[in-house]
């Protein structure tokens, strides 16, 4: 049977409708972008308005880069961020391919203890993580950021990718086990490739929590060498005075990495989505 032309009328009007839904993603970058190259008294003045020659001010930026350790807390945010990514895609693809693949007794229980995982906040559990990082001597480390954001990720990265694993062809796998490859061989040359749109699914939604996060840095890693982004960025929030040009300057430069990884996992993500990663 053909299939249905769409109209030009409805075509435009979702093209308008993506427009739309685009500036209002956008819109609240696009305001922090456009208010940290501009005056305090502009700031205030005419928020909504882009900035003039006359209101135009690079401050907010040069006090950022000059002043505290800036690059210092966006280096910890980079390593912690993609070292734990890194763990609960590689970790949680392992549980999950055990999960998919092989029937045991206590497989659907597992199951069903990873998915408590997701429905119960590991904030709960901050006072017995905090004690169990004191007692191994690792408080004021990114090593406790990546142990802590590894395991809060782990629950959902199982549960997605476990989901996406069951929809792969079994006879792939067999086919490997009947040529003599081992399962570690069939996990790492077989599976893992046709995983990609879901760990960019995992990715995406695990390494936003992580990058904004505020509650573990400022409970574990307090310290001035250990700091992240989002808690630096405090330094320029004072109890009666703040500087909101210095706090926009470092929004806009941690927002940088996100945008850069959506742009990067895109497409990915959209598969992902699409091919029931997350049903």
């Amino acid at each position: 049977m053909p299939r249905a032309r769409t109209s030009p009328a409805r075509s435009a009007a979702s093209h308008a409708a993506l427009i739309l839904y685009t500036f209002i993603a956008l819109a609240p970058i696009l305001l922090i972008v456009m208010n940290s190259v501009k005056s305090r008294a502009a700031i205030f003045g005419s928020p909504m308005l882009p900035p003039t020659p006359h209101t135009f001010d690079l401050i907010g930026y040069t006090t950022v880069l000059s002043e505290g350790s800036f690059g210092t807390y966006f280096a910890n945010s980079l390593i912690v961020t993609l070292v734990s990514l890194a763990g609960t895609i590689i970790f949680g693809a392992m549980a999950a391919f055990a999960l998919s693949e092989y029937r045991f007794k206590l497989n659907p229980l597992t199951g069903l203890y990873m998915a408590i995982g997701i429905m119960i906040p590991i904030r709960l559990g901050t006072v017995g993580i905090l004690e169990m990082m004191s007692k191994a001597d690792l408080v004021n480390t990114r090593t406790a950021l990546i142990l802590v954001y590894t395991a809060q990720g782990l629950p959902l990265a199982i549960f997605i990718l476990a989901e996406f694993m069951r929809t792969l062809s079994a006879d792939l796998k067999n086919a490997g086990r009947v040529d003599g490859l081992s399962e570690y061989r069939i996990f790492f040359r077989l599976v893992m490739p046709l995983l990609r749109p879901a760990m960019a699914t995992v990715a995406v939604f695990t390494m936003i929590p992580i990058w904004n996060d505020l509650w573990f840095p400022l409970i574990l890693a307090p310290g001035e060498s250990s700091k992240t982004v989002t808690l630096g960025s405090q330094v320029f929030i004072g109890q009666f005075v703040t500087d909101w040009n210095s706090v926009l300057a470092a929004l806009t430069l941690g927002i940088l990495p996100v945008v850069a990884l959506y742009l990067l996992f895109s497409k990915s993500l959209i598969r992902g989505l699409t091919a029931g990663a997350v049903k």
